[in-house]
């Protein structure tokens, strides 16, 4: 006959977990914000301002407070000096959508860094 008696966890187990989670979802904030910069429309650098401001680190929220980082968002035409539509000149990465241009561009260096950082 075999007798199960359950599992026993380090008494330290779930603090080191949620400690650990903790500093992964810092990690990935700062750099979801660090990484989207390149991508992110400015004129006068507010926008990005506005999401280091309207970001608490560790949340798992990225938020750009500006009141009109929706419409940027969503409409920016990206033709300015290093826009992703310029027409003269060099083409840059700015304009619409920059989160999900620098999620698709760096998400698995994003995954790994945290992987090899935190578990």
């Amino acid at each position: 006959m075999m007798r199960f008696t359950g599992i026993t966890f380090d008494p330290n187990f779930k603090q080191n977990t949620e400690k650990n989670f903790t500093k992964a979802q810092k990690f990935i904030d700062s750099e979801v914000l660090r990484l989207s910069n390149p991508y992110v429309p400015v004129a006068s650098h507010t926008m990005r301002k506005s999401g280091i401001l309207g970001t608490v680190i560790g949340s798992g929220v990225v938020e750009y407070i500006a009141p009109y980082a929706k419409q940027q968002y969503y409409t920016n035409a990206g033709r300015g000096k290093e826009g992703l539509n310029r027409t003269i000149g060099t083409k840059g990465l700015r304009g619409p959508f920059w989160f999900e241009r620098m999620k698709a561009d760096h998400k698995g260096e994003i995954e790994k860094k945290a992987k090899d950082n935190f578990t």
